[in-house]
């Protein structure tokens, strides 16, 4: 039996894209594909396993958690660290039409 689990993106905020949380949570945000609720995990990769891609520190390899809301498992793959406004906001610029996907 082959099953897949929906793939999301995660966003872990580190510095100053941070300040709105406290600086002791290290957390993954995502979107859940199912119920479309927006859900939270702890960040369990060490932050030197990120690589640079596409202009983002992202995590390939990702991780497989259920939504807290609907119970189903999803992956959350690619995992991007943001550090600051300005990544913030090209992030957001990129990856805008794959929220508006996951929000539904």
């Amino acid at each position: 039996m082959d099953r897949r689990n929906p793939e999301t993106v995660g966003v872990r905020r580190t510095g100053w894209a941070a300040l709105d949380r406290d600086p002791q949570r290290d957390t993954v945000e995502f979107i859940c594909p199912h119920c479309g609720a927006r859900d939270q995990k702890n960040a369990r990769r060490e932050r030197a396993l990120y690589h640079f891609t596409d202009g983002f520190l992202q995590d390939l390899q990702g991780e497989v958690t259920q939504c807290h809301a609907c119970k189903q498992y999803l992956r959350v793959v690619p995992i991007v660290m943001l550090h600051d406004q300005d990544e913030t906001r090209r992030f957001e610029a990129v990856f805008s039409d794959e929220h508006l996907v996951s929000s539904h």
